[in-house]
């Protein structure tokens, strides 16, 4: 809009919460619109007319048929705010409609000229009150809302030197010298409480004042145009973004808690009535691939940022999002690319992009068309947008397929046709199905094609270990049975009973779920079984089997391969779990299905003489002692762990456990009630001290529950600074044989020592 409008709509807002500076932070509804019409050309004033918006009766029983008639009041009375017309509404809905008629019937009734724009003080009223509200109702507002001048901005243009933070209706008059009634005009700069309610009154008084300060600058010796409206975005637009490209820091946010299947739009809709720039938002993603509940949002300018600052812990559904402050460096690093293959795919505008997760690797670009293709007799299509050039599949840097693809639609009835095929088969593998946005595109492609962005583990703490092989020999008993695909319901009882006549070829807690960062179950459990004749025909007879759990309605295949206790304990330790199969005898390193524990000493699992890591001569002591700090003597020093332990290797020394996936408490037949236990105990009861717990534990229950599952009751337990000490009864397994769990992030563990 270059040229001058005909009407000024002067309007102003209250909420049923904070007013001020803090105008729509606090999330309150809008109860209060006063406006007034401005001829610009006559310099003539209309009517005050004041809209009340009653409370959200959305959860009363009563008849809503007469809530959303609105009542026009033609007479003053005593607790009347000052309006020539007022109006009530049952709904936000009804409100803004009912503003936009009045306004529409007002200028036609006029007669000279059709263009209008709203005016306000500041920006708050637009875009922090009127479009988050409605955005979160999903309620449609009237054009008239998405353009609007703001009355400080203007005034600033002949007052340079104001500051715009500071300024304010009744500042202005002050300085465009105005007669101003300072007992009756209200003045945000005042100290008044910001978080009180505004009387009914001040909102007339503030519409009539910005009027007064409107006709000011049309006249002599300012003669203002209002050529130059603030606009509002009315919908969020898709793109890519360079990682070459300047982000200024100020303009970017980080939201965290989103619902984890919100999409770009959903953010977008979140920060409603904030310019969002081009690509702006970019969803970020975990090690595995997966959304993590937080965002990286970029806005056009410092102004929106500080905005959007305000709407912290403001709700997205059920859910309050918390917003903070972040850097151009790490939006670039989430939404950035350079990849002139996705910049092409990306390339298309108004296009729907969905993941596609799980596909085979052998899959092409006619599997996925002929996945997308309708069935027989259905009438829903989902084309892919140009076929071919309309998909883009994930592959690493040598080539090979991730199994991840991105395809395009036309339109939202296309993609929602495709989600719907969410865990259809394709092959012999269901493909999982996800909205997906081009800032997601960009950061998978990203972390296939360099490092990843969060490592998974550090690099280990000590850089002079020798470079021996910390996996088990390929030889070995293989008396144990690895488990993989379990439901992630399943029990040991659920195990047990999978196992069926093997269950009694069990060792004594010989049960070994395996959990992963988040102590949840992986899928994974490995067995002791008494021989290694019995873990192969268990694994021959049961392999890819199905296990239903007492806890889940869902069967999985379960398969089942024989290993050896070394391999069992190097995933215990800390190794990491691959999808390799185990069950090959002739197997090269590689085909373990095992990778080494990130931060294990070497004679942990070499089963070789290994020169000794630090020295031990006076001088070389010395030297040591100058390049390692007390911590890092602390780290260094290996503790060996006691014998008879139910996994560990006795041999095995730890420096730090660093683990992607650690043991849950060994269960057997016998500590079940599968089989009565051994009468007769076999080692006596003893005292056991557990120092090092972490201090917002919820006391005995947990350590109770913590030690659940392992033979000999704990008879007392008492807790004394940050440790505690129990008494045992005895039996096979006392609670010294508790692994040592130590979980990622800095997280305490606890150190049990036998007294």
């Amino acid at each position: 809009m270059t040229a001058q409008v005909d009407y000024l709509v002067v309007a102003f807002t209250a909420t049923s919460g904070a007013s001020g500076e803090l105008l729509g932070s606090d999330e309150k509804d809008l109860v209060q619109l006063v406006w007034q019409l401005v001829n610009v050309n006559t310099k003539t004033l209309g009517r005050v007319n004041e809209i009340l918006i009653r409370p959200d009766l959305s959860d009363s029983t009563e008849e809503k048929s007469d809530e959303d008639v609105v009542v026009e009041c033609k007479e003053e009375d005593e607790s009347s705010s000052g309006a020539d017309c007022m109006y009530t509404a049952a709904s936000l809905d009804s409100g803004l409609n009912m503003f936009n008629l009045q306004l529409t019937n007002e200028v036609n009734s006029a007669g000279a000229g059709t263009s209008l724009c709203l005016c306000t003080d500041g920006q708050l009223h637009i875009r922090q009150v009127i479009h988050p509200e409605a955005a979160s109702k999903s309620i449609p507002v009237p054009d008239c809302f998405y353009s609007f001048f703001d009355l400080r901005k203007e005034f600033k243009n002949h007052f340079a030197t104001s500051d715009l933070k500071a300024l304010n209706a009744h500042v202005m008059a002050e300085s465009l010298s105005l007669p101003v009634d300072v007992s009756s005009v209200w003045d945000p700069s005042a100290n008044q409480d910001p978080l009180a309610v505004l009387p009914a009154e001040v909102a007339v008084q503030q519409v009539r004042l910005m009027t007064s300060i409107i006709l000011s600058l049309l006249s002599e010796p300012y003669c203002h145009s209002f050529s130059n409206p603030e606009r509002v975005n009315e919908r969020f637009e898709s793109g890519t973004c360079s990682k070459m490209e300047k982000v200024c820091d100020n303009t970017v946010i980080r939201a965290r808690g989103l619902p984890w299947q919100s999409s770009d739009q959903d953010i977008a809709r979140f920060f409603k009535g904030l310019n969002i720039a081009k690509g702006g938002a970019a969803l970020c993603l975990n090690a595995q691939g997966r959304r993590n509940g937080e965002a990286l949002v970029r806005f056009v300018s410092e102004e929106h940022r500080d905005l959007a600052l305000q709407r912290h812990k403001h709700h997205m559904g059920n859910r309050y999002i918390e917003v903070y402050k972040a850097t151009g460096e790490d939006f670039l690093k989430i939404a950035g690319g350079t990849s002139n293959e996705v910049a092409m795919f990306l390339s298309r505008e108004d296009q729907i992009i969905v993941r596609m997760r799980g596909l085979p690797f052998n899959a092409t670009h006619d599997d996925v068309l002929r996945f997308f293709s309708p069935e027989d007799g259905s009438k829903e299509t989902c084309p892919i947008s140009g076929e071919k050039d309309g998909m883009l599949f994930v592959r690493y840097p040598d080539g090979r397929p991730t199994g991840d693809a991105f395809v395009l639609f036309a339109c939202e009835e296309h993609a929602q046709c495709a989600l719907r095929k969410h865990k259809e088969l394709l092959g012999k593998r269901y493909i999982e199905l996800f909205k997906s946005t081009a800032a997601e595109v960009q950061q998978v492609l990203n972390r296939y094609s360099s490092a990843p962005l969060i490592p998974v583990a550090p690099a280990p703490l000590v850089s002079v270990l020798p470079s021996v092989s910390l996996l088990p020999p390929p030889g070995g008993v293989r008396d144990c049975l690895r488990l993989r695909g379990l439901p992630y319901t399943a029990s040991i009882e659920d195990i047990l009973t999978f196992l069926g006549e093997f269950t009694q070829d069990v060792r004594q807690h010989g049960v070994h779920m395996v959990l992963n960062q988040q102590g949840r179950p992986s899928g994974d459990c490995f067995i002791q079984m008494t021989s290694a004749e019995r873990a192969l025909q268990a694994s021959q007879r049961l392999h890819k089997h199905m296990m239903s759990s007492q806890r889940g309605a869902n069967s999985r295949y379960v398969e089942v391969f024989p290993c050896s206790t070394d391999e069992m304990g190097l995933v215990l330790m800390g190794g990491s779990l691959s999808h390799t199969h185990t069950h090959t005898h002739n197997r090269s390193r590689s085909g373990t299905g095992l990778s080494p524990p990130p931060c294990l000493s070497p004679p942990s699992y070499s089963f070789t003489p290994v020169q000794q890591i630090l020295p031990t001569d006076a001088a070389a002591a010395a030297a040591a002692a100058a390049l390692y700090p007390p911590m890092g003597q602390m780290l260094l020093a290996p503790r060996t762990l006691h014998p008879g332990h139910p996994y560990y290797p006795a041999s095995a020394q730890l420096y730090m456990n660093y683990s992607a996936y650690y043991p849950s408490p060994p269960g057997s037949p016998t500590a079940l009630g599968f089989f009565p236990a051994h009468s007769s105990m076999s080692s006596p009861g003893g005292l056991v001290r557990m120092p090092g717990l972490p201090y917002n534990g919820s006391g005995v229950k947990d350590l109770i529950n913590a030690v659940q599952g392992y033979q000999g009751p704990v008879e007392s337990v008492s807790l004394l600074n940050g440790s505690l000490v129990g008494q045992t009864g005895g039996g096979e397994t006392p609670l010294m044989s508790l692994p040592l769990i130590t979980k990622p992030g800095g997280h305490q563990y606890l150190d049990l020592t036998l007294l």
